[in-house]
């Protein structure tokens, strides 16, 4: 194989500097890439140009999204495409370049993609859990490990992170990203990014790291109803505060690509959006990386009504700025006529395909396309030791300890007591590893059953088991046995949530409460009068009013993945104290959504004090406030706040205060504490949120020690978009604290900006 891409390094060398794009803004700024790029460029005819803007998923493999009616094996006989998705083993992927290197006239390797979101073969905590981790250097480690073993098999290309904002728990991605706050959700991102591609774009020459992409740009999470796909009706400034800052901290960490969103932003479909992709991206942000469409998004351009056929579709798309087009073969199709009847420039086109083709450049692919094949690779990285300790220390930094009344966790190993393990989710395992799972095998997850079992096999503890019921239906037909064995116990613990295709995409709920007959077997358990805890396995927020009034104790597990028994048990027997805290509210019941911590007030805000206040803000029969609020999270210790100071109580612009703080563990467990800075903007010439997030510091405490955390507050942290849209902080008075949660306003400070 090898004689048939030296060819083309020997022909880049050759034909160094032809046919210099001034506008093209490159990714590396490497002139000798630059260079590189530009020769093979010249070499190409429009057919080989617009394949290589042309990606088709793998028959056979994986399917994501609609099937593609695309034949993509005649295509690469045809030596006509320049991505390829879903093949994920060693041996295809060889068959993928080797079709490329055999069949293309100038050898041009093929970019291998795959949805590489939470976890590759090692499955760890869905993204939203493992954002309550609060843990950026975790969430770059699992992305690392995901890198690594998704390009043992040869994978150049991950299409995550997922960073939109989220503030509708009945849409079904919220599982995908990092919940409902720019501001964490900006560190999030550019923590992933990094996991995945490195500390800069020469990290990418290394084959155990993979390229990023921030999607869905933009503002998918804002899809109206929280139904998937739908549209995005929000003004430009809540585009600009709250939903673009993480595709911005992308851009900033060096994410190398972007994926159009599904919907639509004031009537113009985003995969349509020149302002999006040409004037903001690449013109305001600098952006020099390549942007692909999201699955068929070309195509559906037409059912948005903005287009008359796949021709305008494929025009529309490719003078917006996106570079290449997932799964529906509109740009391979149509692209040339578009171009023959001045519909498209091939200067936009040249420039696309220089994009992609510095992508392979980097990768180092046109030296050798089979760089990253290596069976050994793949053999010895897959479910490494190592990757398995993490993905166990990843589920336990992720558990949120939503209510634990009477000290019901931790189960104490030493207590003689016959525990009641009841509920569809105590030995599945099928849904533990969630949507989005990668290549994880999801019979070899740890259920909580087998998790307890090597917990607690030494301990005076005995377990009793019955399922109860199933996930979905309203089957009560095994509730008489549970309640015959949760009679035997002296306490019952209850593993429950949603099936794993309940939450991703298409997976939208207008009733988020426990499915089926979930909720009705934990009302028959509690008349047994006994102490009840209960554990959830599940992708969204859910409608938890009930229970939190009637269970003792209730454990938040998410989708935890491969690791999952074995992270939970952890918590359970108090080996790890749980430390983590929500990045999403929890509603009071589905008639509260969205619901947000950072909102703004009304003309008539509701007075805490007395909230049934008439002709106030406010809800009849219930309060505004969620059941649990953005930053919350409950540990086996307890901590307390306090000794709050100003290092001074006004600041000039350029100038900055020192904000201090104790925190202290008043408890008998070590633990840590997630603590929370948060800043109102008192009066502004436009309205702004009652808080918001500007930082945060995650403490370690020993039983009875205290720390001081310490946060530096700028011009910066007070930044927003004013009247006239202008990026700036303005004078004035400001309200800060220093919190356990969003909800929490015991320490308080007022300070100016001058």
């Amino acid at each position: 194989m090898k004689k048939l891409f030296i060819a083309v390094s020997f022909l880049s060398i050759l034909f160094c500097g032809c046919n210099k794009n001034s506008s093209w803004q490159s990714f590396s700024k490497d002139k000798t890439i630059e260079q590189k790029v530009d020769s093979v460029l010249a070499l190409m005819t429009l057919d080989e140009k617009i394949a290589q803007m042309t990606q088709f998923a793998s028959n056979g493999e994986i399917i994501t999204g609609p099937a593609s009616e695309s034949d993509v094996a005649r295509y690469l006989r045809e030596g006509t495409i320049g991505s390829v998705f879903n093949t994920v083993t060693v041996e295809n992927n060889r068959t993928v370049q080797d079709a490329a290197m055999q069949n293309s006239r100038l050898k041009i390797p093929v970019l291998i993609g795959f949805d590489v979101i939470h976890g590759f073969r090692t499955i760890f905590p869905m993204p939203l859990a493992e954002s309550c981790s609060w843990d950026l250097d975790l969430m770059r480690k699992t992305a690392n490990i995901a890198a690594q073993e998704a390009s043992s098999v040869g994978i150049h290309w991950t299409f995550a992170p997922m960073v939109d904002i989220a503030r509708d728990a009945r849409w079904g991605r919220v599982m995908e990203g990092a919940g409902e706050d720019p501001y964490l959700g900006s560190l999030i991102a550019q923590a992933r990014v990094k996991g995945f591609q490195g500390e800069s774009w020469e990290s990418l020459k290394e084959t155990n790291t993979i390229l990023a992409c921030a999607k869905h740009f933009a503002a998918y999470g804002a899809a109206e109803a929280g139904r998937d796909y739908n549209v995005a009706e929000l003004s430009e400034r809540t585009l600009h505060e709250i939903y673009l800052p993480p595709y911005k901290a992308a851009n900033e960490a060096g994410v190398a690509t972007y994926m159009t969103a599904f919907n639509e932003i004031g009537g113009v479909p985003c995969t349509g959006s020149k302002y999006l992709f040409t004037d903001l991206l690449r013109k305001d942000w600098g952006f020099g990386g390549f942007a692909v469409s999201d699955h068929t998004a070309v195509k559906e351009l037409i059912a948005h009504g903005v287009a008359k056929d796949e021709k305008e579709a494929a025009a529309l798309a490719v003078n917006a700025g996106v570079d290449m087009d997932m799964a529906d073969g509109v740009y391979i199709e149509n692209l040339k006529k578009a171009v023959e009847e001045g519909l498209v420039s091939e200067s936009v086109i040249d420039n696309s395909v220089r994009r992609i083709l510095e992508m392979k450049f980097i990768l180092g692919l046109f030296d050798d396309p089979y760089r990253y094949l290596s069976e050994e690779r793949e053999k010895s990285t897959l479910l490494k030791p190592e990757f398995l300790e993490t993905a166990r220390d990843a589920v336990r930094k992720s558990v949120v300890l939503l209510k634990n009344d009477n000290s019901y966790f931790p189960l104490d190993k030493n207590k003689g007591q016959t525990v009641a393990l009841i509920g569809p989710m105590v030995k599945n395992q099928r849904s533990l590893n969630g949507e989005w799972a990668g290549r994880g095998n999801r019979n070899e997850s740890v259920s909580l059953f087998d998790g307890l079992m090597e917990k607690y096999k030494d301990s005076k503890i005995r377990f009793v088991y019955a399922e109860g019921c199933d996930l979905i239906t309203n089957d009560r037909s095994k509730f008489m046995q549970a309640l015959s064995v949760a009679r035997q116990a002296d306490i019952i613990l209850v593993a429950m949530g949603e099936d794993f295709n309940w939450s991703g995409e298409a997976a939208c709920r207008t009733d988020i409460r426990l499915p089926g007959a979930q909720q009705e077997l934990l009302k028959e358990l509690k008349k047994l009068n006994k102490k009840v805890g209960l554990v959830l396995f599940n992708g969204r927020p859910l409608d938890l009013s009930w229970e939190h009034e009637n269970i003792d104790a209730i454990l938040e597990a998410w989708y935890p993945g491969t690791m999952a028994g074995h992270g939970v048990a952890d918590v359970i027997a108090g080996d790890y104290n749980p430390s983590a805290k929500l990045t999403i509210s929890f509603p009071r019941n589905v008639g509260q959504v969205p619901i947000y911590y950072n909102h703004k007030n009304t003309g008539r805000p509701v007075d805490p004090a007395n909230p049934k206040v008439d002709y106030r803000s406010f809800y009849l029969d219930v309060d505004n406030s969620p059941l649990y609020s953005f930053g919350y999270g409950l540990s086996y210790t307890s901590f307390s706040i306090n000794n709050l100071k100003l290092d001074k109580t006004s600041m000039t612009k350029g100038g900055s205060i020192v904000v201090t703080a104790d925190v202290t563990n008043t408890g008998k467990y070590d633990g840590a504490e997630v603590v929370q800075l948060y800043i109102h903007d008192i009066t502004a010439s436009v309205t702004r949120p009652v808080k918001e997030l500007k930082g945060f510091e995650k403490v370690s405490l020993k039983a009875g020690e205290t720390k001081q955390v310490k946060f530096e507050v700028s011009e910066k942290n007070l930044m927003f978009y004013d009247l006239n849209m202008n990026y700036t902080a303005e004078p004035g008075a400001f309200k800060l604290w220093v919190a356990s949660s969003s909800a929490d306003e015991t320490n308080e400070a007022d300070f100016e900006l001058e």
